[in-house]
């Protein structure tokens, strides 16, 4: 028995912290969990699960007008967003239950408080004012959204932690941002009936995806009527009549909305937490440093998930949770593979992407070949929607391995996430070649690319 209170305490009980902490408990630590707002974190309590319902809920505004097409009558059609928000936290509250239940039935101790580090030992528990020692520590309290508090008026504008509250839905919104988070809002609100604008400081959206994908969502979001614009962002906001407020941007246009919706990134978690005290290195982001085993530059302190800034989605922190817990609690050093990691975003229509964008691929591979195909799906020949799918295969030309695979259009995560199975274990283009089509899908495509893209001259 150690002289510690618990063989490993984490602070943050999102979804990397409440895996990590599961397993250790299991293994027969003796574990104890601190969170200050709710357990599931990010994810479940504000992020990707509560998003998706508010995805679903928009895809029918334009669902029902599709209905037309096919012979359905859909008058007298309305939406109550307070029925929707209800639903919504009705959900959540029960996910909340399953994440509590599942971390004391694994025997994890849990501590509704906010809490520091006193030393590399010694955390403080700020809601019983009193003090715990750990031999292992793990830092887990994910990201936080992002303003640029250099505008004046930045705080008349939400993020996405309040964009799940708003009491009545907005009649405008204009949104800062053009990654996934805003694109996936802007959506929602399009869907649900709401005048939208995006604004965003780059040349495209999604700058970090292959760029066929950054000009089709632009493409698809200018038909579902969202006002794009780019190269500009917000140099003030002001409060106007009502409760509109007027933004005025940097190339000199000014816009009247009803709500201001910051979607420009998010930062690591990491302020106030006595990281800097306990001698844990952070970098210029604030996110905590650490090898690949997830260790900080303290040998007993580790870090897992968004608070690390290595690749900030949901399963990534699952999977370095579980590898945290496998290497210190069960003998079985692991490391986390970062290769080949599927990603979504939740546009209308979706985007599913897998490997190496084009771009990348140029730079690390000698000879690429392109195959891509951008078509009506056969769904929307009935409804008369222009809306289009795009799908791009980038392979390594020398030895026919899939290196990445890019899809925009309905669907597309789910595509994706089976696709990435055969591009993680190195299919080549042959193989997808060999496989025989299933029709009529959009999948299908797929499997039939046989012109390699060559770009006009």
């Amino acid at each position: 028995m150690s002289n510690f209170d618990f063989d490993l305490f984490t602070i943050g009980a999102g979804s990397g912290g409440v895996r990590a902490s599961r397993l250790a408990a299991q293994y027969g630590a003796r574990v104890g969990v601190a969170e200050e707002y709710r357990v599931g974190g990010t994810c479940v309590i504000r992020g990707c699960v509560p998003k998706k319902f508010l995805v679903y809920a928009s895809e029918y505004g334009h669902g029902f007008e599709d209905a037309r097409g096919y012979g359905w009558s859909t008058e007298n059609i309305s939406f109550d967003w307070s029925k929707l928000i209800e639903n919504k936290d009705d959900e959540i509250d029960r996910l909340n239950g399953i994440y509590i239940r599942n971390l004391k039935n694994a025997g994890a101790e849990i501590y509704q408080s906010r809490a520091t580090l006193k030393d590399r030992h010694t955390i403080h528990l700020h809601a019983e004012d009193r003090d715990v020692t750990a031999e292992k520590i793990l830092i887990a309290t994910g990201g936080a959204p992002w303003t640029d508090d250099t505008v004046p008026g930045h705080d008349l504008g939400i993020t996405s932690n309040e964009a799940f509250h708003l009491k009545t839905l907005p009649k405008h919104i204009v949104v800062a941002g053009g990654g996934y988070i805003a694109i996936e809002f802007a959506c929602i609100f399009r869907g649900l009936g709401c005048d939208v604008c995006l604004v965003y400081r780059g040349e495209d959206i999604l700058r970090y995806f292959d760029r066929d994908i950054s000009v089709q969502v632009h493409s698809e979001l200018k038909r579902k009527g969202i006002r794009v614009i780019t190269q500009a962002v917000f140099d003030k906001i002001e409060a106007h009549e009502g409760d509109r407020k007027r933004i005025y941007l940097s190339n000199g246009a000014e816009l009247e909305t009803d709500l201001v919706f910051w979607a420009v990134g998010r930062k690591p978690a990491t302020g106030g937490l006595g990281l800097e005290e306990a001698g844990v290195e952070l970098n210029k982001a604030g996110a905590v440093v650490v090898d690949e085993y997830s260790r900080s530059s303290v040998d007993n302190i580790f870090a897992v998930g968004d608070v690390t800034d290595r690749v900030n989605l949901t399963p990534v922190a699952i999977r370095e949770g579980a590898a945290f817990a496998e290497s210190q609690f069960n003998n079985t050093p692991t490391q986390m593979d970062y290769r080949f990691i599927p990603k979504a975003v939740f546009s209308q229509p979706p985007v599913g992407s897998v490997g190496y964008a084009e771009f990348e691929a140029r730079n690390e591979f000698k000879n690429i070949d392109i195959y891509k195909t951008n078509f009506r799906p056969m769904k929307n020949m009935l409804t008369g929607s222009e809306e289009r799918v795009l799908m791009k295969l980038v392979v390594d030309a020398d030895n026919d391995r899939v290196l990445g695979c890019h899809i925009v259009g309905p669907e597309a995560a789910e595509m994706i996430q089976c696709i990435a199975i055969a591009v993680k274990t190195g299919c080549t283009k042959a193989d997808f070649d060999q496989t025989v089509a299933l029709h009529p899908t959009i999948a299908e495509e797929l499997v039939t690319m046989r012109e390699k893209y060559k770009a006009p001259i």
